[in-house]
């Protein structure tokens, strides 16, 4: 399965990598090679990075602790502090480069700097003024994290055109039947 970027912000992309977290899971880094991967289609770093199983188990984690901190968050209730502490944790190793190469844009670096930078984007986002505007997907049974950008803040569905189209048809359907 592909990757996809449309959470409106990094951290709850990663978030993302675990899908239908309330039924069957589908896990897109299932193994490091995914991992590395994702850090390359996320626009992190050029090259895939060395992965090991410990580095897959640790994005893990952050991948968590970023979804429950985004949560709580959402349900305007208190973030646990260990799920603070290992987005932190992370975000203090430093960043993934970006260079100005002769062929334009370098990125450039290890694992740590790419999950710093994902944890950095997720520290401004639930920090921030944006903090508020964190959404859960309304179809089922979909739960990405998302970014609500939308002009009245009333945006449903993570994607219009993938869970927002399809909750749409079981919509006309049931209409129609109903």
């Amino acid at each position: 399965m592909d990757f996809t970027f449309i959470s409106g912000n990094l951290g709850l992309d990663l978030a993302g990598t675990l899908g239908h977290r309330r039924g069957e899971r589908i896990d897109l880094l299932a193994t490091p090679a995914d991992l590395a991967r994702w850090t390359v289609a996320a626009g992190l770093l050029d090259v895939r990075p060395a992965v090991s199983e410990g580095d897959l188990a640790e994005a893990r984690a952050l991948r968590e602790a970023i979804y429950r901190l985004a949560s709580a968050a959402r349900t305007g209730s208190a973030p646990d502090p260990a799920d603070r502490e290992t987005l932190n944790a992370a975000a203090r190793h430093a960043p993934a480069g970006v260079l100005l190469g002769e062929r334009g844009v370098e990125r450039g670096g290890d694992l740590r700097a790419a999950l710093s930078s994902t944890a950095r984007a997720a520290a401004e986002l639930l920090g921030g003024p944006q903090a508020g505007l964190v959404r859960e997907c309304e179809a089922a049974p979909c739960t990405r994290l998302y970014v609500d950008a939308s002009h009245r803040r009333t945006r449903r569905w993570c994607d219009m055109r993938g869970c927002g189209n399809r909750a749409k048809a079981a919509a006309f359907r049931a209409r129609q039947h109903g």
